[in-house]
């Protein structure tokens, strides 16, 4: 199968879903990263196109840790918005990965990309197999099944979906660390330890299905139903 998990930024389907796609990978599956934005504002200085450069290379080394294929929108940050032409990238997105399984963000997420994020792959879900909702890429057979992830600080409890990652935890850590620039924001910014924090978010998770790691999801319902052809995401 071929998974795609998109974030508005570099570094947040790592925090929200990284052991998920670790699975994935690790089961033989495709899997392709999509960042919204550049990530311009997650560092300190004026230098704001050194920041994009290095946020770019931070998710491409984050990918390499399971395999991963990056797709880079490079859409500014903390300005995404929903419009024809990003909702048109976002349909690409899906056709490009050729996704059967789509990770997003929710729409009752705190930050603003990201709640935008997360309705432009929602609406951008039964296009990527209309034909005639023309793109770069051709559109796909069927409609992808959507999920959307955790937020940050777990602020939503109505998740129907528990993947237990407690083997692939490490990795998961791997691909966090990857983004050097981000562990050095948040701890000036919010003083946070970053790893730390990924780590106590899966523990609770975790904790409420009995595991010792686990992310959570929420299934999205279309109709008809999509795609009952493919194993739910808490199968894996």
């Amino acid at each position: 199968m071929n998974i795609l998990a998109i974030g508005a930024h570099p570094d947040d389907v790592d925090l929200l879903c990284g052991g998920t796609l670790a699975l994935y990978a690790q089961a033989g599956h495709v899997v392709t990263i999509a960042v919204a934005t550049d990530g311009r504002v997650g560092e300190q200085g004026d230098d704001i196109a050194a920041t994009i450069i290095r946020r770019r290379a931070e998710a491409e080394a984050s990918c390499a840790v399971i395999g991963a294929r990056l797709i880079w929108m490079g859409y500014e940050d903390e300005w995404l918005m929903d419009d024809r032409e990003t909702r048109t990238r976002f349909i690409d997105a899906f056709r490009e990965s050729a996704a059967d399984i789509v990770l997003a963000h929710s729409v009752g997420d705190y930050h603003p990309d990201h709640r935008t994020a997360g309705k432009l792959a929602l609406d951008a879900q039964i296009p990527s197999a209309v034909p005639r909702v023309r793109t770069t890429h051709p559109s796909l057979p069927k409609i992808p099944a959507l999920y959307t992830m955790d937020t940050v600080g777990q602020l939503e409890n109505d998740l129907d979906v528990t993947v237990d990652i407690s083997s692939v935890i490490d990795i998961k850590e791997q691909m966090l660390r990857s983004h050097a620039s981000q562990e050095d924001w948040l701890e000036h910014i919010y003083g946070m330890a970053y790893v730390d924090f990924m780590r106590s978010q899966a523990a609770r998770r975790g904790e409420m299905s009995g595991l010792q790691y686990a992310e959570s999801f929420r299934q999205v319902p279309t109709y008809p139903p999509s795609r009952p052809d493919i194993p739910l995401l808490g199968d894996l």
